[in-house]
């Protein structure tokens, strides 16, 4: 038996267990935090439902690396003119100048990425916003792909311990300091789970929303309990509107359709199947073009076009979108579908410095969870999951150089 499914057996022991660090969030920024950790420290690791209902996992179109550095001057350009010139101009130094050590240590844990067709390099594409083709991508699932695999080199590390259904309902607090979470088990029970530091990697707002491409179970709770000891939050209010999910009458979480779909030459058409819009521009203006454009037809959706995408590249590229669209009744190789915006992303969260540490002592912040400046007002296509792996290693290293200051 595994140690996830020993900690859900014995969760009524959980008060018990008394961790170096506890992680809450399983998404690419806690399991990575995990991996960056000394193995001679306890790791505990807590989410709210399965460790499948992270958004990590559905992340479509890719993540971003420097190429070279000529690259350099042009990222971070489209990063500050989606962001509205509002990020932390550090902040994106380090994303950007991290990303091959970020993207060579994936492929060491076991991450694949698709090749160009002489596989003698990555298969770069581009996505809106971007001003050159940066970003790698397995299909259409290369959020699932980087999150599984980080997920089995966890679960093969023998000082970390995964705990599922486990909701954290409290932050434990003495002399300004955090020492640990409470929590609240299948059975609802509360038990205290004591350690001497605490990532929050607990995700975004979006089951907050009525339509969010987000799971359900993302409530901002990471947020909203820091807050409530005082911790510092910022921009709150920067919240990011996708462009395309697939429009649908039922009801749950929206189907996001990729912006790397629209990279590759999708186009947005109105009723009369004119193009209205230049589909690369940054998200927050094509949400506004298409909500303009709804509201001027009143419909309740838009459509997006693969005529200029070929067959091939939807079969291999966008095998997932493809066959999820073919559920739902459409053949997007023949026809368009209707899209509509959805809530996405919070660019806001918990104030975290260049070291994800938080203003509390002990307590850290990263993912979608943290506010590092990084994506400004409005964030940039595929830089969340490769700024989530960068300030969570920041903060499991900065644990590290804690202990022995």
């Amino acid at each position: 038996m595994g140690k996830q499914e020993e900690c859900r057996e014995g969760q009524r022991e959980l008060s018990q267990l008394t961790s170096d660090v506890v992680i809450v969030g399983c998404g690419v920024a806690g399991l990575y935090a995990a991996i960056n950790l000394p193995r001679a420290l306890k790791v505990t690791l807590i989410c709210k439902e399965d460790v499948e209902s992270c958004d990590s996992m559905l992340a479509q179109g890719g993540i971003c690396v420097m190429r070279d550095h000529d690259d350099y001057d042009y990222w971070f350009d489209d990063t500050m003119r989606a962001g509205h010139d509002e990020c932390r101009v550090e902040s994106v130094d380090k994303m950007i100048w991290e990303s091959r050590g970020i993207i060579n240590d994936l492929v060491r844990l076991g991450v694949q990425f698709d090749l160009n067709a002489s596989g003698d390099d990555f298969d770069y594409t581009r996505e809106g916003a971007h001003s050159r083709p940066r970003i790698l991508h397995n299909a259409d699932i290369t959020g699932k792909e980087i999150t599984t695999t980080l997920l089995e080199r966890v679960q093969e590390l023998r000082n970390v311990t995964i705990c599922e259904h486990t909701t954290m309902v409290d932050l434990v607090e003495k002399d300004g300091s955090c020492q640990g979470i409470e929590v609240e088990l299948p059975g609802g029970e509360h038990e205290l789970l004591l350690c001497h530091d605490t990532i929050l990697a607990c995700g975004g707002v979006g089951g907050l929303y009525d339509r969010s491409t987000n799971f359900p179970c993302l409530t901002g709770d990471g947020c909203r309990i820091a807050e409530g000891h005082g911790v510092e939050l910022e921009h709150m209010d920067y919240v990011q509107i996708h462009p395309t999910s697939l429009y649908t009458k039922k009801p749950g979480r929206a189907f996001l359709i990729s912006e790397s779909c629209r990279g590759e030459g999708a186009i947005l058409i109105d009723a009369q199947g004119k193009r209205f819009v230049d589909e690369l521009l940054p998200r927050d203006v094509v949400s506004n073009a298409i909500h303009k454009k709804m509201a001027e037809e009143g419909s309740d959706y838009v459509r997006l076009s693969f005529e200029n995408v070929s067959r091939g590249e939807i079969l291999t590229h966008f095998h997932n979108i493809w066959q999820h669209c073919l559920q739902e009744g459409y053949d997007i190789t023949r026809e368009p579908i209707p899209v509509v915006p959805a809530q996405h992303y919070l660019m806001g969260g918990i104030h975290v410095d260049q070291h994800s540490k938080t203003t509390m002592d002990h307590l850290y912040a990263a993912g979608e969870t943290s506010c590092n400046g990084v994506h400004g007002k409005n964030r940039l296509a595929s830089n969340s999951l490769l700024e989530s792996l960068v300030f969570s290693r920041e903060a499991a290293r900065d644990i590290v150089r804690g202990r022995h200051a």
